[in-house]
C-alpha cells in the first residue's frame, strides 16, 4: 500500500496552494507550519512574506484564508496576532487518516526516497575477555539503529569489530600449548562455562608471563608465529575465538540482540591489508615517517603539551596501530561493500581517534565525497552516585550480572501484578520486562549523554520507563479481549472528545517521527514519542470509557483508537529491540 500523508503534510500543501493563489507573484512559499497550543497547527509564513512584499501581514493572512477551502480537512482558521494562522483540523480528517494508516501493515510509514547502503560497526567484545557494562551501550544502540534503518528500506551491513588480535594471544596460545587440556570440554558447554575456562586460562598465563622470563620469551616468539600465519598457532588462536563466541552469543541472547556469525569481522579480518594501507599512505604523501613511525599530522589536533598530536599508523618497531586496522576497514567497507554511509557506535572518548581516521581516509581518497562517515559517540553508564558504574569492590560490572539482576527485579514486579499467569509465563514476562527496562533506559537517553543506571527506577510502572509502555500495551490487549463481538472500526462521522483528538493527532505523527529518527540516528526521539503516546493513551483511558461508551459506534471507534495505539506501540518498541508482552 502507498504511504499515508500525515495531517500536517496535507495541511501544509493546502496552505501552500492558498498562498500561491492569493499571491501568485511570490511563486511557491513555505507556510512554516507547526503544532500549536492554541489550535491544532499554526502557520507563520505570512510574516516573512509580508516583510518581503512590504505589506501588512494580517491583510495577507486574510487573503490566504479566503483561498482555503473549508470542509474535509480544515474545520476552523483564525487570523491571530501579527498574521499567524491558527488552524483546527476536522475530527473527520483525523479519523479518516488514521483509518488509512490502520489499513497498512507499515501503519502508512513510507520507505526512504533514496535508500543506500550503510555499514554499521557496533558490538565489539574482546576475545578471551568478559563483557562488562561498557559493552551495553554499543550493542543496544547499534541494534536499534539497524532495526530503524532497515525499516526505512536502507540496506544495512553489520560489522562487529571484535578484539581478536594482539600480543596477549602469544601468551595465551603458548600457555595452551604447554597445558593442552585447559580448554577441553565434554559435551555442549554453556556461555558461563566457556568464560570461566577462558578466565582461568588467562589468569594462569598472565601469572606465568609475569614471573617466568623464559615463558615470556616463548610467548613473544609465539606472537611472531601468529602474525606469520603458522598453522598450529592459528589453529589454537581459532580455538580461543570459537570458545569466546560461545560466551558472546550467550550474553547477546540474554540481551535479546541478534549477532550473526557472518557479521563478525574482527581486527584479524584486516591483517592482510595493513601493509598495503601503510604503503599507500606513505607513497601518496598522506603519511610520513617520524622517528621511525609512520604518522599522519593535523594542524588542528594538539596534545596536552600543545604540540601537534599525530595519528600513528605504524609504530617504529614495525607493529601496526589501531589506525591501520580502522583505515583498512574503511577501504574494505567503501571499496568492497559499496557503503554510502559508515556508522561507528563507539565510546565518545574515542572521538579524536575517529576524527583523525576519517580525515586521513578523506586525504587518501578512500572516503569519497559521496560517502559519509559518522561516529555515534555514546556517553558512559554511571552508578547512582553519578560516577562510572563499578561494583562495591571497585571492579567493572559484568554485563551478565547486570542483566540477571534486571530480570530478577522485573520478575518480582510481574509476579506482584500477575493474574492467571503460570510460573513459566511469569519467568518469560520477567525476562522481557527486565531486558526491555535496561534497553529503554539506555535508548531513551540521548546517545552522547551519560546516564545513571538505577534498576529501581527502570522497572517502575510509573514514569518514563519501558514497563510503563509495556503495561499500556498489555492493558489495550486486555480491553480488546474483553470486547466480545465488538470490533475496532473507524467512524469518521463521530465527534471526538479532547482526549481522543490528542491521541489521534499524536498517532498520525508516527511516520514523521521515524523519518527524523532515521535521518539523525537518534533512537531517544522514538522513545520520547512512544512515552508521550502511552501518556496520551492513559489520559484517554481515564476520560473516555471504551466498552461502556454511549453508542455501539462510539465503542467501535474507541476500540479502533485502542487497536491503532497498540500497533504503533508494538511497532515502535520493536524498532528499539524491546518486546511487548500481550499480558502483564
Amino acid at each position: 500500500m502507498a504511504s499515508v500523508p500525515s495531517l500536517a503534510s496535507s495541511l501544509d500543501r493546502r496552505i501552500a496552494d492558498a498562498l500561491s493563489a492569493a499571491l501568485p507573484e511570490v511563486g511557491t512559499a513555505d507556510p512554516l507550519l507547526r503544532r500549536s497550543d492554541r489550535a491544532d497547527f499554526q502557520a507563520n509564513g505570512m510574516l516573512a512574506l509580508a516583510k518581503k512584499l512590504k505589506g501588512n501581514p494580517r491583510e495577507l493572512a486574510a487573503k490566504v484564508v479566503e483561498q482555503l477551502p473549508a470542509g474535509d480537512l480544515i474545520k476552523d482558521v483564525e487570523v491571530s496576532g501579527p498574521g499567524f494562522l491558527n488552524i483546527t483540523i476536522t475530527d473527520e480528517a483525523i479519523v479518516s487518516t488514521l483509518a488509512e494508516r490502520a489499513a497498512d501493515d507499515r501503519l502508512g510509514v513510507p520507505f526512504a526516497e533514496h535508500p543506500g547502503t550503510t555499514v554499521i560497526d557496533y558490538a565489539q567484545p574482546n576475545v578471551a575477555k568478559e563483557m562488562h557494562v561498557g559493552h551495553l551501550r554499543n550493542s543496544v544502540i547499534g541494534d536499534a539503529v539497524v532495526r530503524i534503518l532497515e525499516f526505512s528500506g536502507e540496506k544495512v551491513v553489520r560489522r562487529h569489530h571484535i578484539g581478536d588480535w594482539g600480543t596477549q594471544f602469544g601468551m595465551l596460545i603458548q600457555y595452551l600449548i604447554e597445558h593442552p587440556h585447559e580448554l577441553d570440554h565434554e559435551g555442549e558447554v554453556s556461555g558461563e562455562e566457556a568464560m570461566s575456562s577462558l578466565n582461568r586460562l588467562y589468569k594462569a598465563s598472565r601469572t606465568l608471563f609475569d614471573s617466568d622470563e623464559e615463558f615470556k620469551a616463548r610467548a613473544r616468539r609465539r606472537v611472531v608465529d601468529l602474525q606469520a600465519g603458522d598453522e598450529e598457532t592459528l589453529a589454537l588462536w581459532q580455538r580461543f575465538v570459537d570458545e569466546s563466541k560461545i560466551y558472546f552469543y550467550s550474553v547477546f541472547d540474554k540481551l535479546d540482540v541478534e549477532i550473526r556469525d557472518e557479521d563478525i569481522v574482527g581486527e584479524s579480518g584486516y591483517n592482510d591489508m595493513l601493509a598495503e594501507t601503510c604503503r599507500l599512505l606513505e607513497e601518496s604523501g598522506v603519511a610520513a615517517r617520524s622517528n621511525g613511525a609512520l604518522c599522519v599530522f593535523f594542524d588542528d589536533v594538539k596534545g596536552p603539551d600543545g604540540k601537534p598530536s599525530p595519528l600513528i599508523v605504524q609504530k617504529s618497531d614495525g607493529g601496526f596501530g589501531y589506525a591501520a586496522t580502522d583505515l583498512s576497514a574503511i577501504r574494505d567497507r567503501v571499496g568492497n561493500l559499496k557503503a554510502d554511509t559508515l556508522l561507528y557506535v563507539v565510546d565518545a572518548r574515542q572521538s579524536l581517534h575517529f576524527k583523525m581516521v576519517f580525515e586521513t581516509a578523506r586525504r587518501a581518497g578512500w572516503l569519497t565525497e559521496g560517502v559519509k562517515a559518522v561516529q555515534l559517540g555514546f556517553g558512559t553508564v554511571l552508578g547512582k552516585d553519578g560516577k562510572p558504574f563499578k561494583t562495591r569492590e571497585g571492579e567493572t560490572v559484568r554485563l551478565v550480572d547486570l542483566l540477571d539482576e534486571a530480570v530478577d527485579r522485573a520478575t518480582a514486579v510481574v509476579r506482584e501484578k500477575a493474574q492467571d499467569l503460570t510460573e513459566e509465563q511469569i519467568a518469560e514476562r520477567g525476562a522481557q520486562v527486565g531486558i526491555g527496562a535496561v534497553k529503554y533506559a539506555d535508548l531513551s537517553t540521548s546517545v552522547s549523554r551519560d546516564y545513571k543506571f538505577d534498576l529501581d527506577q527502570m522497572v517502575s510502572l510509573n514514569g518514563d520507563t519501558s514497563v510503563y509502555l509495556q503495561y499500556a500495551y498489555a492493558r489495550i490487549q486486555s480491553i480488546l479481549r474483553k470486547a466480545g463481538e465488538a470490533r475496532p472500526v473507524a467512524h469518521p462521522e463521530l465527534a471526538l472528545a479532547a482526549a481522543e483528538r490528542a491521541l489521534g493527532m499524536h498517532l498520525d505523527q508516527f511516520g514523521e517521527n521515524l523519518a527524523e529518527v532515521t535521518a539523525s540516528y537518534e533512537p531517544h526521539k522514538l522513545a520520547g514519542y512512544l512515552y508521550q503516546l502511552a501518556s496520551l493513551y492513559t489520559t484517554f483511558y481515564a476520560e473516555c470509557p471504551v466498552l461502556k461508551a454511549d453508542t455501539p459506534q462510539q465503542v467501535e471507534n474507541r476500540l479502533f483508537l485502542c487497536d491503532l495505539t497498540a500497533r504503533t506501540l508494538r511497532q515502535g518498541m520493536s524498532l528499539l529491540g524491546i518486546r511487548t508482552p500481550e499480558q502483564l
